[in-house]
């Protein structure tokens, strides 16, 4: 694997108010890369997601997405949006489209991709997210672990460079959590670069190429998953990994 840095956040910090939400972030993410972002929560992992596509400004230090500097507005920043997909907690899908309209929409409006160029990939996209019979479906007729990969197939539109995943499957019942994350685990393999906030700890293990544990703003370890979940550097991570891999 080349190890060609694709995200790089140096001296990162970001306030909300008085409270210090990220700590002088240090981390790079290299091009095929899987980095599984984890912690307690209010630890800052979904804000240090979303620094790196700009929906949340930093304060200090720098974030560079392939070696540019992340653009602050305009196009330029709507180009940066497509190089960096993103896949919520919570879908984010129109109600009012069809899945395959969702899917399309980027690529026709923010690529100017011919719809039947547009249509072509997202129907081979839904395949590959293995929900393509529901392509003329509406978002709510599905089950979230069925949004949940037309997200994910949405974000693959676009081509991105990086996907950014925040707690993908929290809002997901229990029994839909698996197929979320057999998707993700297929894009790992096929050498997808993700940066991945969950809880859940089985997908860290088999999938994840680097752990990062954060806790109160701070990058408190990194390390292979093996190395990470067996021999814990760290008091807090040791305190964490305690409490929730005995449930």
């Amino acid at each position: 694997m080349t190890s060609t840095p694709l995200v790089v956040l140096e001296n990162v910090n970001k306030h909300f108010g008085d409270l210090h939400v990220l700590r002088d972030i240090n981390l790079t993410v290299n091009s095929g890369e899987v980095v599984v972002v984890i912690g307690p929560s209010g630890s800052g992992k979904s804000t240090l997601c979303r620094t790196i596509n700009r929906l949340e400004t930093i304060d200090s230090g720098e974030i560079r997405l392939d070696d540019q500097p992340l653009p602050a507005e305009g196009r330029a920043l709507a180009r940066l949006r497509s190089d960096v997909g993103m896949v919520f907690q919570s879908f984010n899908l129109f109600a009012h489209k069809t899945v395959l309209q969702n899917v399309t929409l980027g690529p026709m409006k923010v690529l100017r991709k011919p719809r039947g160029e547009a249509e072509a990939h997202a129907m081979e996209l839904l395949d590959r997210v293995r929900i393509g019979n529901q392509a003329q479906k509406y978002p709510a007729q599905l089950s979230g672990g069925q949004q949940q990969r037309v997200a994910i197939a949405r974000a693959l539109a676009m081509s991105p460079k990086v996907i950014l995943f925040d707690e993908p499957t929290s809002a997901l019942d229990p029994e839909m959590v698996q197929e979320v994350l057999d998707v993700m685990t297929d894009l790992a393999k096929d050498g997808m670069t993700m940066v991945v906030v969950t809880h859940e700890m089985g997908f860290a293990r088999r999938a994840a190429n680097r752990v990062v544990f954060m806790a109160d703003g701070e990058i408190v370890e990194e390390n292979t998953p093996d190395e990470f979940f067996t021999n814990p550097r760290s008091e807090r991570a040791q305190d964490f990994l305690s409490k929730i891999l005995t449930h």
